[in-house]
């Protein structure tokens, strides 16, 4: 009986000893996974529109990108805070506005304004993450030769000569709007930039740390030059031109622009008046192009991604940096405070965890305080967005009211864009109200203000700021206005 009781003591410890050990493994695990970063995988892609399928196209083939908006959230309403590159990306990249910044331009360089800024893949190098990028980033012009060395652990590699003769097209040796060349991927600087992308994942995958990989394309910018097989995707019949052409009713001349870039430097365009439709159907087929050549691009790295099994612990951005106009109003480029030109996709994947379609406003600041977030990592208060986290998780439908973009004309005025869920305000100031701080925002300093209602008239057709039955709206927009300027 006694040996028997003795049996049973020890059979008891020994479970008792697994139940344990089980327990510790378990807590291990647990502390593990607490402990372990997520990956972040930077998506930025030059003049993309939300013209993609998972924003509600049905002729764009973007199957890519559209399958990696059904694994993540859609963010529908979201607006650059200057529709141009350089301004935008840097605006991005620091989570200020262009006000802080102070780069609207070409030529500025973020830290010769701001040499202490501590810019997104900076902060998240400093926090341990190994931070990469080939493509376009930030704009070349707005960060030194190496592409801004602070933000970066691995010498960023540029990239050049993609095409035999370079400047964008493979056989013009004039500066041409389109070309369809019957080549592989790999002779576009895009197709260069996917696999460059590739191969630092599979580098980025073998240590121990965290990554921050940041892949910038160049497509769909113009010249709208894309592999053949690309143009061959669509049937120019299917195309239609811009349905309004026309500046909206009661609206400032100086607001639009009818394409700088493109009518002073391509030799197939008119450098004035309106481009024959017959063109504007193959502008229109070269950027539908151009968009499915970067798809697949995308496709590659997501494929990649998965491959080595980093999909579920990595955080997928895909942005554009602005839109672009695509005939409407006659204009054909960024460069303006409207829906076109501000307006440019967000797409946040992690895993599993965020899946949806949320069209709240959101900005591009937004960005810079929602990758700390879901990182584990502290936000600081000089930050001018906010987490899109409670959007992401479901917690909240919106996190503000409205976005903000803004941009300048004539060297003498700067226009500001306030758009909510169905409006945007635009206010035009005089350049004293931003010479070294911001002044109070009053109308002796308003140049022309212009107000439009996307739910009656999504073509921007009618500036409806003097008609009565918008005089309440208009009071609030004002307010915001006003608070903005106030708390900026």
């Amino acid at each position: 009986m006694k040996k028997t009781i003795q049996n049973i003591s020890k059979d008891r410890l020994l479970w008792v000893w697994t139940f344990l050990s089980l327990i510790s493994c378990h807590s291990k695990e647990v502390q593990k996974e607490k402990v372990k970063k997520p990956n972040v995988l930077f998506i930025i892609v030059d003049d993309l529109k939300p013209m993609l399928g998972c924003y509600g196209d049905s002729l764009i083939k973007t199957p890519h990108i559209d399958k990696l908006a059904s694994h993540g959230m859609v963010l529908t309403n979201n607006h650059c805070q200057q529709a141009v590159c350089a301004p935008s990306r840097a605006s991005l990249f620091t989570g200020r506005r262009p006000d802080f910044t102070k780069v609207y331009d070409l030529k500025t360089q973020i830290r010769d304004k701001h040499p202490e800024v501590v810019t997104l893949p900076q902060y998240f190098k400093e926090n341990g993450y190994t931070t990469a990028a080939v493509g376009k980033i930030y704009d070349t012009r707005s960060v030194d030769s190496c592409h801004d060395s602070l933000s970066w652990s691995l010498p960023y590699d540029l990239l050049e000569g993609s095409n035999p003769i370079g400047e964008g097209w493979i056989y013009s040796k004039e500066r041409i709007s389109t070309e369809a060349p019957e080549v592989e991927d790999s002779v576009m600087l895009d197709g260069k930039i996917s696999q460059h992308g590739v191969a630092l994942l599979r580098q980025l995958s073998k240590r121990s740390s965290p990554f921050f990989l940041a892949v910038g394309f160049h497509k769909p910018h113009l010249p709208f030059v894309a592999p053949k097989k690309y143009w061959d995707l669509y049937d120019r019949d299917d195309f239609k031109v811009a349905r309004y052409q026309k500046k909206a009713k009661d609206a400032p001349g100086f607001a639009y622009q009818p394409g700088w870039e493109l009518r002073s430097l391509y030799v197939d365009i008119p450098k004035k008046g309106t481009i024959e439709e017959e063109k504007q159907l193959e502008l229109i087929h070269g950027y539908h192009a151009c968009v499915s050549f970067v798809d697949y691009q995308i496709g590659l790295l997501l494929e990649e991604l998965a491959n080595l099994g980093l999909d579920e612990n990595t955080i997928v951005v895909l942005c554009g940096d602005h839109g672009w106009h695509l005939g409407d109003h006659n204009m054909w480029c960024k460069h303006t405070n409207y829906e076109q030109a501000t307006r440019s996709p967000l797409i946040l994947s992690y895993g599993s965890r965020y899946i949806g379609k949320n069209d709240s406003p959101t900005e591009f600041v937004d960005l810079y305080p929602t990758l700390c977030d879901i990182g584990g990592l502290d936000i600081s208060d000089s930050l001018e967005g906010k987490s899109l986290l409670p959007i992401l998780s479901s917690d909240r439908s919106s996190i503000k009211d409205y976005a903000v973009s803004q941009y300048h004309r004539n060297g003498n005025m700067m226009g500001y864009a306030f758009r909510d869920k169905r409006y945007r305000y635009v206010v035009w100031m005089k350049s004293e109200f931003k010479k070294d701080k911001l002044l109070p925002c009053n109308d002796s300093l308003v140049v022309a203000k212009e107000m439009y209602d996307y739910q009656k008239d999504p073509l921007e057709t009618k500036n409806i700021i003097d008609q009565k039955e918008y005089q309440s709206i208009l009071r609030l927009m004002e307010a915001r206005c006003h608070h903005f300027f106030e708390h900026y």
